[in-house]
């Protein structure tokens, strides 16, 4: 049998046909893959040096004929081929770039930037998010470690919310999402420090905001305000919770309706990420 050759490339191998008197075996190990009929993605004979440093393919002995058939594997997920960081880098760059923002209350534009196109980086490569099938891993005590909200100094974001720093002596301290997808409680729970004049202590207290969630898409999810508690903490934690009584929908402002939207656009078992009706990003971990 005569070289294989390429046009563009020297001969790769060449295969002579055996004398007259011998036999041609096989091998009496050879690993093979049995096949029907070559498949449109093989190409008889012949590799490409440079294309095989970049992709491995699989050798197929044919028959009697001693015919190579070089056979293209399967295409490779976007982490094997063109996926530079994997989805650990991802998350830790994201959580390193929002550590150290006071949960956002102390991030400038350029820090709000750079955790927005972290967190954009992470969305992309954890693909969608399908709630009706993982609607599991929203169980439990979620710790927000950054708001693109709170840049604005004040507690409600975009919207309407007590300023912190001099006008109100208000410390926010940790906030938590407290989810339970079996009765559909959804509670907001905010940790706060109001200043008192001295020689009083200041008072700690813990808001905890209670809703009722429900799915209205793969991904989106709606909540409905239901009532707001407050409990003294530290010194004065003895003291029976407080319920703030809920203002009449007929005399809330337009941009308080008890409800909010908001789009789960990363989870996975221990991080969560969500995009607000008001293009507010937040960053939770399980607490």
């Amino acid at each position: 049998m005569a070289s294989v050759s390429s046009p563009l490339h020297p001969p790769v191998f060449s295969l002579s046909p055996p004398p007259p008197a011998a036999k041609c075996k096989l091998p009496s190990k050879v690993h093979t893959v049995q096949r029907t009929s070559p498949t449109p993605h093989e190409t008889r004979t012949g590799r490409d040096s440079s294309y095989t440093h970049h992709r491995q393919r699989s050798v197929v002995l044919r028959s009697a004929l001693d015919e190579i058939y070089v056979l293209d594997p399967p295409p490779s997920s976007p982490y094997e081929e063109g996926k530079t960081e994997p989805i650990a880098s991802l998350k830790l760059k994201l959580l390193s770039v929002v550590s150290g923002l006071n949960r956002g209350l102390a991030a400038s534009e350029d820090d709000q930037q750079k955790a927005d196109a972290a967190a954009k980086d992470l969305e992309a490569a954890g693909g969608l998010v399908d709630l009706s099938k993982d609607i599991d891993k929203l169980q439990g005590r979620w710790k927000l470690i950054y708001s693109s909200a709170f840049s604005s100094r004040t507690l409600g974001g975009s919207r309407p919310g007590p300023p912190t720093g001099r006008l109100l002596p208000i410390t926010l301290g940790q906030v938590f999402q407290r989810i339970d997808v079996l009765s559909k409680d959804f509670d907001n729970i905010v940790e706060l420090e109001l200043g008192a004049p001295w020689p009083l202590q200041p008072v700690e207290v813990t808001a905890t905001l209670a809703h009722k969630f429900e799915l209205i898409g793969s991904a989106k999810i709606k909540i409905t305000f239901e009532k707001t508690t407050v409990k003294t903490t530290g010194n004065l934690s003895q003291l029976p919770p407080l319920e703030v009584p809920r203002i009449p929908d007929a005399l809330r402002p337009p941009s308080n309706t008890g409800s909010g939207e908001f789009e789960v656009t990363y989870l996975d078992a221990d991080t969560r990420v969500t995009r607000g009706d008001r293009s507010e990003l937040r960053v939770f971990v399980l607490s």
